[in-house]
């Protein structure tokens, strides 16, 4: 690959652009793009502000106007090929005179592939693979689901040292500390989508929002998702206008994660009780762990985990911890909460 020092910062930028505050989750990925004059100056920026937004390079494009002829177009991610809501990039770059395209990921999205090959059938030089490492990594949950043809999917728990998400008498406000409840609504906002199944729903009658520090939900909610094949009473918290909600009537989790694909939904958040996240593990369908571990003991109470099947220490699921953080209690008397997070995804390489 060659580049010029420019270039090479001009991608840095690009991906900085890409991570602009404000941008929605999903659909589409997150992409940025400058344009560089003939000499390695920024002729104009861009990037994509989310489902039915222009894209990056047209956003670019319009700012530059005629300038963009002869220029070189930075762009994090490979240009779309496809007519969707917008026109194909590809074919925007050629009718505005580019000559030089530095890309840094490959698109591997089947809708929108073929970029690279309709640039250089026109005549315009293309090179791949700059910073394409850290472009997967600010994209990398959209990465995902188009590589599988699924949604990553998160599993968030509280326990207790030995392992109880609840007392026996079914209490478990006060598993968590309000900082880790904090931290979980921060979380919750990264995904597009939080599911549980019905007896989460029934017992429990969560509202599954994301508030902020004040107990307030936030303007943009993810989609609510319960899944399970009863029927549930509509007077139920997650049924209320504050977001929307949709019920699977499923208990196959391969099933469920293929409908909400098809809804283009790329991250989902799973809160459901021990059944179910059993279910998702057993299926391989989880991707990352975050736990939530509170200092305390209780000795009996519900597990945070259904049976596995597992019988040996031999068979024991192993995954590799990629985080440990501290949570410090918010107010006076309150536990210290540890998250630690891991990643099944990183130890199987995908």
């Amino acid at each position: 690959m060659t580049v010029s020092d420019s270039e090479r910062e001009a991608m840095r930028r690009a991906l900085a652009l890409a991570a602009s505050d404000g941008v929605p989750l999903g659909p589409n990925p997150r992409v940025g793009c400058v344009l560089l004059g003939p000499d390695g100056s920024t002729i104009a920026e861009g990037f994509h502000r989310g489902a039915g937004h222009s894209h990056a390079e047209v956003d670019a494009l319009a700012r530059a106007g005629f300038a963009a002829r002869g220029a070189t177009a930075v762009v994090t991610l490979e240009p779309c090929n496809h007519v969707g809501r917008t026109g194909p990039c590809a074919r925007a770059l050629i009718d505005a005179g580019v000559r030089r395209v530095v890309l840094a990921q490959r698109d591997t999205n089947p809708v929108a592939v073929g970029g690279v090959e309709t640039l250089r059938a026109a005549g315009v030089e293309v090179e791949t693979g700059l910073l394409a490492d850290e472009a997967r990594a600010l994209n990398h949950v959209w990465t995902f689901a188009v590589e599988h043809g699924r949604p990553f999917v998160t599993w968030k728990f509280a326990t207790t040292l030995d392992g109880r998400s609840a007392a026996a008498d079914g209490t478990s406000r006060w598993v968590s500390s309000a900082a880790a409840r904090l931290d979980t609504h921060r979380l919750r906002a990264l995904c597009d989508t939080m599911l549980v199944g019905t007896n989460t729903v029934e017992v429990d009658d969560p509202h599954l929002t994301v508030r902020d520090a004040h107990g307030v939900p936030i303007p943009r909610q993810p989609l609510r998702v319960v899944m399970g094949e009863r029927d549930l009473d509509p007077a139920r918290r997650v049924f209320d206008e504050i977001a929307e909600t949709v019920h699977l009537r499923t208990r196959d989790p391969e099933a469920a994660l293929k409908d909400l694909f098809a809804r283009d939904r790329q991250h989902v958040f799973l809160e459901g009780g021990p059944t179910l996240a059993a279910a998702f593990l057993a299926a391989g369908l989880v991707d990352e762990v975050v736990a939530y571990v509170a200092p305390m003991l209780l000795g009996a109470g519900r597990s945070a985990l259904g049976d596995l099947g597992i019988s040996t220490i031999s068979d024991a699921l192993h995954l590799p911890v990629t985080d440990v953080t501290v949570l410090e209690p918010s107010s006076d008397g309150e536990d210290v909460n540890v998250r630690l997070t891991m990643s099944r995804a990183a130890a199987e390489g995908i």
